[in-house]
């Protein structure tokens, strides 16, 4: 296991099952992804630099593309979740839709290998 792994681990269900799907999901857009840490938070890390960062709050889950554009880019695909510049906000109750995740995840990717 990994840093993300790790951190996810220590979650209870349902944030665990939640953040995981979110991580399987990149993982197989970029299989070549490594975990690590960016900003404090576990991420996955790709070409050396941020891919997808995920955290739980007391009061939702975040996941973090570390791109302003990226969020742009899906945000009409996001009503009814709360965006900020760079962070995605949901719940386990209203999860992120995979089809959002797989293309924040392939919009980040081509973003880093600009």
């Amino acid at each position: 296991m990994g840093t993300v792994d790790d951190s996810l681990a220590e979650l209870p269900e349902p944030n665990r099952g939640c953040l995981q799907r979110v991580i399987e999901i990149a993982r197989t857009v970029v299989p070549e992804a490594e975990e690590g840490m960016s900003y404090g938070m576990p991420a996955l890390r790709f070409e050396g630099k941020p891919l997808l960062g995920v955290t739980a709050a007391a009061k939702h889950l975040s996941v973090f593309p570390f791109s302003p554009a990226v969020i742009d880019a899906v945000a009409d695909r996001l009503v009814g979740y709360s965006l900020s510049k760079g962070t995605i906000r949901f719940t386990p109750e209203h999860p992120l839709p995979e089809d959002v995740v797989t293309e924040i995840v392939r919009l980040r990717r081509a973003e880093i290998l600009r």
